[in-house]
């Protein structure tokens, strides 16, 4: 029988860059985690041989890298060499593989991130700024008692 490429999904963040082979009751799994590729292979519970290997985008730290198996699938945690540098793909060549898709669900675009929590504390300071400021109360000396009077005797 011949191997078939896993579905993986794949997401970037500062520290680490996941990906997840989806293949249900596996069996046989192999993750080899190098500096500049992942080797995964596995059988499922039909006997399908699966075999994925990625050149990755960036170099990664293989020594705090570890993976998780599970009954739906094989989780690999990457601990990229140069933290905060996002990745704009996974792979080393633009080339995007039909197997391998952006998981959506936990992508998030945390470039940048910093500055705009900053500008959300600075906006939110100005508001209890303006709210705590004690101001002298407004002039209501522009109401004319009179007009008020005779809007309520016409009625």
């Amino acid at each position: 029988m011949a191997r078939q490429h896993a579905r993986t999904l794949w997401y970037d963040r500062p520290k680490y860059v996941f990906m997840e082979f989806c293949v249900e009751d596996s069996t046989d799994v192999h993750v080899l985690i190098e500096d500049h590729r992942i080797v995964f292979s596995c059988k499922n519970a039909d006997g399908v041989e699966f075999y994925n290997e990625i050149e990755f985008y960036a170099k990664v730290n293989c020594k705090d890298s570890q993976d998780k198996c599970s009954g739906r699938s094989i989780t690999c945690f990457v601990r990229k060499w140069k933290e905060k540098v996002a990745w704009p793909r996974l792979t080393k060549e633009d080339i995007k593989p039909v197997w391998l898709c952006v998981d959506f669900d936990n992508w998030r675009d945390w470039e940048g991130d910093e500055e705009v929590e900053l500008a959300q504390v600075d906006h939110y300071a100005e508001l209890l700024e303006k709210v705590s400021t004690k101001r002298p109360p407004p002039a209501m000396d522009d109401l004319d008692d009179d007009s008020d009077s005779a809007d309520a005797t016409s009625n």
